[in-house]
């Protein structure tokens, strides 16, 4: 944020609240997790307020008129500004937003020196938690308060993901990869939890809003190589400055190679991301682009009875060729005070190209004719390329209602997207190491093309009843469109036409009784549409094979949810902050993936399962004692089916005589662990020298395929994880600093699923006519260590 739009939000609050922001060079001046804050104290500004805190003026000697007008002015403590909606804008204070917001700054991060954001969130956030289903760091599950945002498509997706404004969901199948997001390029993260509308579409149990960096806050100008374990190398450089007094420009890019730490989890990492800024008094207009080219290899899990060799994969190649590039124009103007308006547009193009290897899972059954299948396995090579674009408009105005200060946020916004999906099958056999060898062509099974488009109308109004009281209001109408098409002229039965409408409201109210505290409760609802590959697969009389295989598209109800949250954050002295929430999420028509064949199997279709719930409480807190910085959280989630309803699921050893298990209400949703408890240590050993230590402990989690909780395997145990770092700033140019993640080597699984082992013969070779029933992990990676250099020359 520029020191003129700084200014120009000073004014807007001192016109509204009665007090001086002091603005920090990022969005706002945080503490290290920002999990809980103090408000500043409403006050009457001074005769002539500043444009920034300073210091009481001082007379000069003999001038006793000057020393007699002059008027102290007082410094206050920085104030959170957080964004309510997708596009920022004049933003909210966080004493007036009604929900536990988690802010992180780019310092944060980089301190850490985490290979991956997804690690940085589950080691430092509360309610985070990540599972490793497609073994490769860069491609994992993240669960915020019980819900998904993952790369792996057919996931049940409910958390939302914004990059300045624009939606990284990818349309087909409201995935987030992850592995395409500009991490060094992040300036602040704010996790807004909850179903606010506001956010649109798949924002059930949250949105991840990140805002990137720019030439005049960020005038950075460094460079940074690492490595170390499994032949990790990495290096990155970014630049950042001005050009005149309005012009700034901001550029990164980063290349990594890592053999990974299994077999077959090699990954290959390149990244590119910059902005042009425009600004004055009162415009700001930026243009920001980037682009990725990333090759990444996975592991898939594994049987139990593999893990005396924990790094061995159940099959492969496994491969996603992930590669995207996109452009967004973005700007604000402030017409005066009391009005501004805001928005942008974007043109995004991704393609990934997914490589599995599968085994037949009708290996020895026999056919109408008698003929015995001996198929041993199957390549599968599916494209999915999208074009998606998009604008938004928010206009934003400051003035009074009935005497009372209000802010008052309208917006609408679209997005579209044009969807190609192709996919192949080859015949395959089994080598000794479980590597399959094509036998013949690959034969094009689908060609499907789809088409999304998105509208939203949204407002936002906070009311500041008295100064100890606001009340905010809010609402979203949304309306989707989807339409999907057979381009190969062989299964007419895909072709379809899906529309879904909604009204989504909030609710919410703060105290703010002292300066030092802040309560508030909230109610809020949000929608999630079926996405294409939902629709396309949602019949159970012709399932289908994820990622690969489309058949036909019966309807599916959209997926509503109804949120309740109450809390507190405040102060204690001027070292310790504290943050405590509980809340209750409940989805109406939750949409699943129902496996055909046991969770072990991609054969299946996506079907509504009736209500889920999640709830839970999150305390989190911080204090600094001296040269040591204490922070931590405990997360409690409990994450149910409230409705009755049967899956296949053979690998079950409760499975009746046709494989099937009943779900019963009360059972608890796989995979979403029940206790998270993170601590954070930072020692600053001298000025130059810091150490930190994480601890993180998460507990444990039923696999997939054991949806009634009934399976003789049990749960996924829980575990702790310790990591540290530390960096040693030589000069001032130049920094050593190094990691090491699971300092104890702690063997461990986060992530389940119930399947048929078919290797089962000697040395783990093919034996499909006696599979077995087993429990399937992705192990976490062991004990690694790195270092780095970073050289500043700015």
């Amino acid at each position: 944020m520029s020191m003129r739009s700084q200014a120009r939000r000073q004014r807007r609050f001192q016109r509204r609240a009665g007090i001086t922001l002091c603005f920090g060079g990022t969005l706002a001046a945080l503490s290290a997790s920002a999990w809980a804050q103090s408000e500043t104290p409403a006050a009457p500004p001074a005769a002539s307020a500043p444009a920034a805190a300073s210091e009481p003026a001082t007379a000069s000697p003999g001038n006793d008129n000057a020393a007699a007008n002059t008027t102290p002015t007082t410094t206050l403590a920085p104030i959170v500004i957080v964004g309510t909606t997708p596009l920022l804008g004049i933003g909210t204070p966080l004493s007036q937003v009604p929900a536990n917001v988690q802010t992180i700054r780019a310092a944060d991060i980089e301190q850490q020196h985490r290979q991956t954001l997804t690690d940085y969130l589950a080691q430092n956030v509360p309610s985070v938690s990540i599972a490793d289903a497609q073994g490769n760091p860069y491609q994992m599950n993240l669960t915020y308060r019980g819900f998904t945002a993952s790369p792996l498509l057919g996931t049940p997706q409910g958390l939302s993901v914004f990059v300045d404004g624009v939606r990284v969901n990818e349309p087909f199948g409201d995935v987030v990869n992850w592995d395409l997001l500009p991490q060094q390029a992040i300036d602040t993260m704010q996790i807004i939890p909850g179903s606010n509308p506001t956010y649109g579409f798949n924002t059930l149990g949250g949105a991840l809003s990140i805002t990137t960096k720019n030439g005049k806050d960020d005038p950075v100008g460094e460079a940074e190589i690492s490595g170390g374990s499994w032949g990790r190398k990495a290096a990155q450089i970014e630049q950042g400055g001005t050009v005149g007094s309005n012009l700034d420009y901001y550029f990164t890019a980063n290349a990594l190679n890592d053999n990974g730490w299994a077999e077959q989890n090699e990954s290959r990492i390149r990244q590119a991301f910059g902005k042009l800024r425009y600004t004055d008094a009162n415009t700001t207009i930026s243009l920001s682009g980037g682009g990725a080219d990333n090759d990444l290899h996975g592991t898939q899990t594994i049987p139990r009875s593999f893990l005396n060799n924990f790094k061995q994969p159940y099959t492969y190649p496994d491969q996603n060729q992930n590669t995207v590039g996109y452009l967004t124009l973005s700007g604000d103007h402030y017409f005066n005070d009391h009005v501004e308006l805001s928005g942008n547009a974007y043109y995004r193009h991704f393609r990934n190209t997914n490589t599995s290897s599968n085994v037949n899972d009708d290996y020895g059954t026999i056919d109408d004719d008698g003929n015995v299948d001996t198929l041993q396995a199957t390549n599968e090579q599916s494209v999915v390329s999208t074009d998606s674009y998009g604008a938004s408009l928010q206009l934003t105005l400051l003035g009074k209602l009935a005497g009372m200060e209000n802010q008052f946020i309208a917006g609408m916004a679209v997005d579209a997207a044009n969807s190609r999906f192709q996919q192949s099958s080859q015949d395959a056999a089994f080598t000794a190491s479980r590597a399959t060898i094509g036998i013949g062509d690959f034969e094009q099974q689908t060609y499907a093309k789809t088409h999304n488009t998105n509208y939203g109308i949204y407002f936002s109004d906070t009311l500041s009843l008295t100064h100890q009281w606001s009340l905010t209001l809010a609402g979203r109408y949304n309306w989707a469109d989807a339409t999907i098409g057979d381009e190969s002229g062989t299964q007419p039965s895909l072709d379809g036409h899906h529309t879904f409408s909604r009204f989504n409201p909030a609710v919410g109210i703060n105290w703010n009784p002292t300066p030092a505290l802040t309560a508030y409760a909230t109610y809020n609802e949000g929608m999630r549409s079926p996405t294409a590959i939902e629709l396309a697969c949602a019949d159970p009389a012709a399932p289908c094979s994820l990622p690969n295989d489309f058949i036909s598209d019966p309807s599916l109800q959209p997926v509503i949810s109804k949120t309740y949250e109450i809390g507190a954050r405040g102060k204690i002295g001027s070292n310790t902050t504290w943050s405590a929430a509980m809340y209750s999420t409940t989805l109406d028509n939750d949409i699943e993936f129902i496996s055909s064949n046991g969770a072990g199997s991609s054969q299946g279709f996506f079907q509504n399962v009736g209500r889920t719930r999640r709830q839970g409480v999150e305390l989190a807190g911080q204090t600094k004692l001296g040269p040591v910085t204490v922070t931590g959280s405990y997360s409690y989630v409990d994450a149910t089916y409230r409705s009755t309803w049967t899956e296949s699921s053979p690998s079950n050893s409760s499975a009746d005589a046709n494989g099937n298990i009943t779900v019963n209400s009360g059972d608890h949703i796989p995979g979403i662990p029940a206790t998270t408890v993170k601590l954070r240590l930072d020692y600053s050993a001298t000025p130059k020298w810091r150490i930190g230590t994480n601890l993180t402990w998460r507990g444990s989690v039923y696999a997939q395929g054991d949806e009634n909780n009934q399976d003789a395997n049990g749960k996924i145990s829980g575990y702790l994880l310790i990591d540290m770092d530390t960096s040693y700033q030589v000069t001032k140019q130049l920094q050593v600093f190094a990691s090491v993640s699971n300092l104890l080597d702690k063997r461990y699984a986060s992530f389940g699923a119930l399947g048929q082992n078919f290797f089962t013969g000697p040395g783990n070779t093919f034996n499909g006519a006696n599979p077995v029933n087993e429990q399937f992990v992705g192990p976490g990676a062991p004990r690694g260590f790195w270092m780095g250099l970073r050289y500043a020359w700015k």
